[in-house]
């Protein structure tokens, strides 16, 4: 009897691999480093039994009718799902997994690398001493904002969302949440939840956690700006629409908001001109998860997703259809 086999769209770490191997599996990877196309992943899938994949690949309906007749599972290296057609994944009796909770610490210290990058200006200072342009201390350079002591706005209240508002605490730093309910959590650590208008007035720093859905999409646009302080900053480690990119690139171009921090862009890895001519913004290229100890431990908890479906048993990290 042949073995059953996974299609890895990216590759992950080596330790992912070996817990699939060592559960008796051919493992297949993309050898491209680039993500595949449409029409090459739709060949792919239909020849395997299960599927590691990325946020970067579109698993619509149509790539889902080209792998059920023998896929029983997609597993996503991501806690976001929003690249997934769930509803047609059920429909056609395909299990979608996830990797929650491993990258909520890593992705908080990334929020908060880009709130102090951009607060003090470092990737404008960094650009400067690199292109061999610096004269010398001066009193006036380079003047950015303090963090300690101000006020943070967290919109999504979720496990990324408090464990950023969780070291806020260690700056001495006023917390304020946008969420559906109270979150106890966040009440823990004095945190005030607030109305969106009243976070975006007040608040110093408003960095966003929430997930992309049609409620969240261009959340951030030009009215919510509008709202926001002229010495404000906007983090973002969520995803990209959620943020109105063009009314973001006015807002900091006209100097409406002091800074923005980004590692999630709408139509990635495209970033317009226009933003990466903005000094008052700090770019990164979508790295939130991206140390060594949370992906491997994101590919191993893939791994025993789909290990967990061919064995014929619930995946510990199913993503349902929603109604």
């Amino acid at each position: 009897m042949a073995k059953p086999s996974v299609f890895i769209t990216r590759s992950i770490p080596e330790p992912g691999i070996v817990l699939l191997q060592d559960a008796g599996l051919l493992v297949h990877s993309n050898p491209q480093p680039r993500t595949l196309q449409p029409q090459e992943l739709r060949k792919e899938v239909a020849r395997h039994d299960a599927v590691i994949c990325h946020m970067t690949d579109r698993i619509d309906d149509a790539l889902l009718a080209a792998a059920a007749p023998r896929c029983r599972i997609f597993a996503t290296c991501s806690v976001g799902y929003d690249h997934i057609d769930v509803a047609a994944a059920a429909r056609r009796g395909i299990v979608i997994a996830n990797t929650p909770d491993v990258l909520t610490e890593s992705t908080a210290d990334l929020a908060w690398t880009l709130m102090l990058a951009a607060a003090r200006r470092a990737g404008e200072g960094e650009r400067v001493v690199r292109a061999g342009q610096w004269r010398g201390w001066g009193m006036m350079d380079f003047l950015g904002t303090d963090v300690h002591g101000k006020t943070l706005g967290i919109v999504g209240a979720g496990r990324i969302g408090t464990a950023v508002a969780r070291r806020a605490t260690g700056f001495n730093m006023r917390i304020f949440y946008h969420a559906r309910s109270d979150k106890q959590a966040m009440q823990a650590i004095g945190a005030q939840r607030v109305p969106l208008s009243t976070l975006l007035e007040q608040s110093d720093f408003v960095s966003l956690h929430v997930p992309l859905t049609e409620e969240t999409r261009n959340l951030i646009d030009e009215r919510a700006i509008a709202h926001m302080k002229r010495d404000a900053i906007l983090i973002n480690t969520a995803r990209g629409a959620v943020v109105d990119q063009d009314a973001l690139i006015r807002a900091l171009a006209e100097g409406r908001i002091f800074a923005a921090g980004l590692d999630v862009y709408p139509s990635e890895p495209s970033i317009p001109t226009e933003l990466l001519s903005l000094e008052n913004v700090v770019l990164l290229p979508h790295i939130g998860s991206a140390t060594v100890a949370t992906r491997t431990e994101m590919a191993k908890m893939a791994a025993r997703n789909v290990i967990a479906v061919l064995n014929g048993n619930e995946p510990p990290n199913p993503v349902r259809a929603t109604a």
